[in-house]
Order: structure tokens, then sequence, then C-alpha cells
């Protein structure tokens, strides 16, 4: 089949857009457009979407300078945007983009790329060429999560992210307190922050401790049902959304503690009279995040999902 290409730039410049719709519009789903212009055709992308919606796919193929070439794709139909916690899910590499500009993938990872942007009045085209860079990388490949068995990853969360919280968050506790104590009165935030490391202690302890004697235990009898054993005992929650919506009301409590601790610290930035435990206690927290941040991918965007579709089929 012949390639579709549009040469923008000799077209007069009041028909250039005109036509680019046009040709558009001509497209069957699945079908693409490639279009060939003299600089940086951004602005299409804005009125394309403004105009026709979210159904198409946009992938620059050359950006400069003397060329820019962008290959135009019509959506088929039904096909929906992925979600941010299905795009970490599928490559945890392109979480680093989403961190860089505080988008939320974890907790808020039920939205859109589109959506999470519009929220946050940033530039969606600009997010989605870093994403597509990510695919050209050499990093080495990511750990293989969403290809683990459930009950291998639910082992793995507990022995890994549950292990860590329990052997960390002590030790936040208590530099929390310390420092609030020697440098509270000249920076009253760290008054705040020593409450909120509390809650978010309380908060996951309570919360891990059913993760463990109740809604882990169950996808493992779902796993085990698959696999023809015990099949019986995999009914007595009736459902595992119940408890998964639970948990990921949890997960959002705690990611919003954090979120106002970092607002807080502006980012864990250290002020000039700070001593050395004030400076540990930021680095302690900074770490924590990251960890907690795919702690709760692992469970919000593989985990818990795939317990949902597997329960399904046994029904």
């Amino acid at each position: 089949m012949q390639d579709n290409i549009l040469l923008v730039s000799v077209l007069e410049p009041r028909m250039k857009h005109p036509t680019i719709f046009a040709r558009f519009d001509e497209l069957s789903e699945g079908q693409s457009l490639t279009i060939h212009n003299d600089h940086d055709p951004k602005p299409l992308y804005y009125q394309l979407l403004g105009e026709r919606g979210n159904i198409f796919n946009w992938e620059y193929l050359e950006e400069g300078p003397e060329m820019w070439r962008v290959k135009i794709g019509k959506r088929i139909l039904g096909e929906n945007d992925e979600t941010l916690g299905e795009i970490a899910a599928k490559d945890l590499r392109k979480a680093a983009v989403f961190k860089k500009y505080g988008i939320d993938f974890c907790c808020g990872g039920k939205k859109t790329l589109k959506e999470a942007c519009a929220e946050k009045g940033l530039d969606v085209l600009k997010i989605e060429q870093e994403l597509q860079q990510e695919n050209q990388g050499t990093q080495m490949r990511p750990m293989p999560y969403g290809e683990w068995s459930l009950d291998f990853l639910a082992d793995y969360v507990v022995n890994t992210h549950h292990s860590y919280v329990r052997q960390t968050l002590p030790d936040i506790t208590a530099y929390a307190i310390k420092v609030a104590g020697v440098h509270g009165q000249q920076h009253p935030e760290l008054h705040d922050i020593k409450g909120l490391v509390e809650d978010v202690r309380n908060e996951l302890t309570a919360h891990m401790a059913k993760e463990e004697k109740i809604l882990f235990p169950y996808i493992k009898e779902l796993v085990a049902a698959t696999r023809k054993e015990d099949v019986t005992r995999a009914a007595h929650l009736v459902t595992v959304k119940n408890p998964i919506n639970m948990m990921e009301m949890e997960h959002e409590m705690v990611g919003k503690n954090m979120e106002e601790i970092r607002l807080l610290s502006k980012d864990y930035t250290l002020p000039e009279d700070a001593c050395a435990s004030y400076g540990l206690l930021f680095k302690m927290l900074d770490e924590f995040e990251n960890d907690l941040h795919l702690h709760i991918h692992l469970e919000n965007n593989i985990l818990f999902p795939k317990a949902i579709e597997l329960e399904k089929k046994l029904n």
C-alpha cells in the first residue's frame, strides 16, 4: 500500500490546516496520514484535539531542523487511551517521566495522560514525546512484574515493600519527632510533618495487616482455584472487589499525606540551619516516598486489576 503523505510546506498558508483536516477526515479507523512540514506543527495537534477530540494518535518521525514528519493515525472506534497505571505497568521506566512532572501514576493510575495533564496544566504533547523517547532508550529491561503469577507478586510485595515499611518507618518517625523538637520553633512546618509521618505509620501498619491476613490470602486462593487446588475456598469473601476498593482508598489517604509532606518540605529542600538529623530525615522521607510509589503501583495497577479479572473467569 502506498504511503499516505501530505507535503504541507508546498501548500498556501491559508489552505494548510483545512487540507490536513480534510485528509484526516477521509481516513478510516486504523489508517494514518504522514505530514511533512518545514516547522514543528505542534499548534495543529491542539487544534485537531479541540475540533475532533481524542480520536487520533500523534507520532513524530522526524523533528527538524529542516523538516518535521508527523504520523497522524485515526483511532479504532472503542479503543481507549491507556491509563497512567497501564502505561507504567507495561514499562516502569516511563514512571520516571511521570515523576519528573509530578504526575501520580500509582494512586492516580486510573486517569489517562491527557486527563492528568489537563488537571495540572501540563503540555501533554511534550510529555508524550518524552514517553516515546523512553521506548528508544538503551536502559536495561525493567523487572517483569506484570509477567509474574499473582501469588508470587503478592509475596514479593510483602517481602520487599511491607518489610521495607516496617524497617524504615520507626526510624523516620523517631527522626521526625527529634527534628521537630530541635528545629520546630524556627521551622513550624516540621510539627505538621511529624504529625503526618505518625499518621502514615498508623495507617500503613493497619493497612498491611489487612492485606496480609485477608486480601492476599484470598488472591492466593483464586490462583489455587485456577490450578484446580482447593477450589471451594475461593468464595469466602464473596468478591475480591470489596477489599480492593478499601485498600485503594487507604492507598490514596497515605499518598495524600506523603504529597503534603513534600509540599511542606518544599520538595525536601534543606534550610541553611539544618543539622545532620534534619538532612537524614528528608533523605529518608524522599526514599520512602519513592518506594511507596512502586509499592502502590504494583498493587493498584497490576495485582488488583488482575485479581479482579481472575475472579471473573472463575465465576
